[in-house]
């Protein structure tokens, strides 16, 4: 983990195409700005902790008996 003191105004570049700059400080909140291509997800900490979490237990509902069966199925030429 890098950590970087930045002021209002300042900026922190990730590889060639995401900016990163401090917009403002107000207490212990911080306002960033953050610019990358449309094709770069972005997401709040908690909320990927969130997509991350449901997206394991939807693959935990796969069962894997019935899509043996399923492949047993196929209509062969």
């Amino acid at each position: 983990m890098l950590a970087l003191t930045r002021k209002p105004g300042e900026c922190i570049v990730i590889g060639d195409h995401v900016v990163v700059t401090v917009v403002e400080i107000k207490g212990d909140s911080i306002r960033l700005a953050i610019d990358a291509p449309r094709e770069i997800k972005i997401y709040r900490g908690e909320i990927y902790d969130e997509i991350a979490m449901e997206n394991k237990q939807a693959a935990g509902l796969v069962n894997i008996p019935q899509i043996d069966m399923l492949e047993k199925m196929q209509i062969k030429k």
